[in-house]
């Protein structure tokens, strides 16, 4: 079930995350489909720089929307969602 904004739904959120040892998301939608996102792509930018800490990449968390790991580092749901392939 999507929710609806102004009459469009909302892409798919973030259910359930697991971090892995390579540094890749499994992520499970709200739509029941899980894709594997690769984390390694946004060490290019520094907000995303304490992540090459395998210990700190591995306190990830989800909330029904995104992801996150303390209150300045998240990932945009529509994002995880185009940059993940199907597992």
């Amino acid at each position: 079930m999507s929710e609806i904004v102004k009459g469009a739904p909302l892409s798919p959120r973030v259910k359930e995350v697991v971090p892995t040892d390579d540094f890749e998301l499994l992520l499970t939608f709200n739509t029941g489909e899980k894709k594997k996102f690769d984390a390694k792509t946004l060490f290019q930018y520094p907000m995303y720089a304490p992540l090459k800490n395998i210990g700190f990449f591995k306190l990830v968390k989800a909330d029904n929307m995104c992801v996150y790991w303390n209150d300045e580092i998240d990932i945009c749901p529509d994002a995880l969602y185009a940059q993940s392939i199907p597992v």
